[in-house]
């Protein structure tokens, strides 16, 4: 009866400890995988990346204006032919299959299973259909932020090198 008892106890502390050590495991490249298709992770890719291409462009539009002061009139036409080619040529399967290694090094198989039951909710599937639209308008409210920014940045660095270039002993 000891005996019994003995490894009662000892089996009912243990499976926790065995579980917790499952979860705690290094995904697979398997688990990774069905996070990633959970996630819609390539559609995600290329909506990202229109979102961004979009904020480059106005981006590049606001500086070649503050730059030369008028726009080429195809200007906007060959940038968003060349923000396409981008997206089109990007090779998204190669990008996504080259994540693994680095999710599998900051995520433990629990936290890929934890993920994946959060976005296969319908919550976490309304995250995943509104966050392009919400990273869209984040970019277009932060746009003029950036812009400014990137402007007076531009002009320090411009100063700063004037400066170096100025203080440098001539050369003999």
């Amino acid at each position: 009866m000891r005996t019994f008892l003995i490894v009662t106890l000892w089996f009912a502390f243990s499976v926790p400890g065995i579980a917790q050590v499952s979860d705690n495991a290094m995904a697979s490249r398997e688990d990774i995988i069905l996070y990633l298709r959970t996630m819609h992770s390539h559609d995600m890719l290329q909506r990202s990346m229109e979102v961004q291409s979009q904020a480059v462009q106005q981006l590049l539009r606001d500086q070649f204006l503050q730059e030369k002061g008028k726009l080429p009139p195809d200007f906007d036409a060959h940038m968003k032919k060349m923000m396409d080619d981008l997206i089109k040529g990007t090779p998204a399967d190669e990008i996504i299959q080259a994540m693994i290694p680095t999710y599998q090094k900051h995520f433990t198989k629990g936290d890929i299973q934890a993920m994946n039951a959060f976005y296969s909710s319908p919550v976490g599937q309304k995250v995943l259909q509104e966050l392009p639209a919400v990273m869209q308008d984040g970019m277009q409210a932060a746009m003029p932020i950036m812009s400014k920014y990137l402007g007076e940045w531009k002009t320090r660095m411009e100063r700063e090198m004037r400066d170096m270039e100025e203080s440098s002993p001539p050369k003999s």
